[in-house]
């Protein structure tokens, strides 16, 4: 091979690198869509399903807060009628109890009072020679006294001479020395006491000796 074929070609301009035409493009075609469509650019994207979920929740909030008081105001006043109503009711059954007790009690001792007037009167018109059947009269009126309180359930408190101070039973009036007692012992009784069951209904008075 020669020389001039070595260095043939020498002299020409150098070849240029093809321009990358792809990006070009690309851009072009960017630049024809937004002239077409001006409001592209302006849209966002969706948002996310979390803002739909704050609207149901604002939804599902309690009414506006002056009916809340309202509803309050009337369950309150229902309640206060409904407990009025209670009291007035219960008031009304325990004055009917005590009603129909005093009712009960009274009759029981209709029939002793008609005999304490009959002795009275049959006292009056009595001379020596009936006092024999006054006594006797007032000695049954005595014990009728005593079963009519045994009916409705009212016993005397035990306080003989030579019974044992009870405090919770008896009421010592005044002491006395008594050789013939025990320390805190009866002496004398002045009124005898009663009692229903566990409640003392009166003390019974009486003297305590030592």
């Amino acid at each position: 091979m020669s020389d001039e074929e070595l260095f043939f070609g020498a002299d020409e301009e150098p070849v240029k690198d093809e321009v990358d035409n792809g990006s070009t493009e690309d851009a072009a075609a960017s630049d024809k869509a937004s002239a077409e469509d001006p409001k592209a650019e302006d849209k966002k994207p969706e948002e996310p399903a979390a803002a739909a979920d704050d609207e149901e929740e604002e939804e599902e909030l309690p009414a506006d807060s002056s009916e809340a008081t309202n509803e309050l105001e009337a369950r309150y006043m229902s309640l206060y009628a409904e407990y009025d109503n209670y009291r007035k009711r219960t008031q009304k059954e325990k004055d009917n109890l005590y009603a129909d007790a005093i009712a009960t009690v009274t009759k029981e001792f209709l029939t002793l009072i008609d005999n304490l007037d009959r002795a009275y009167e049959g006292a009056k018109k009595s001379d020596e020679t009936s006092l024999d059947k006054v006594i006797q009269g007032m000695e049954l009126v005595g014990k009728q006294a005593k079963d009519t309180l045994t009916k409705i359930g009212v016993e005397e408190i035990p306080a003989e001479r030579g019974t044992k101070f009870d405090p919770n039973l008896h009421d010592a009036m005044m002491h006395v020395d008594d050789e013939e007692l025990g320390e805190q012992e009866i002496a004398m009784v002045f009124a005898k006491g009663y009692k229903y069951k566990d409640r003392v209904i009166r003390h019974a008075q009486v003297q305590v000796a030592n």
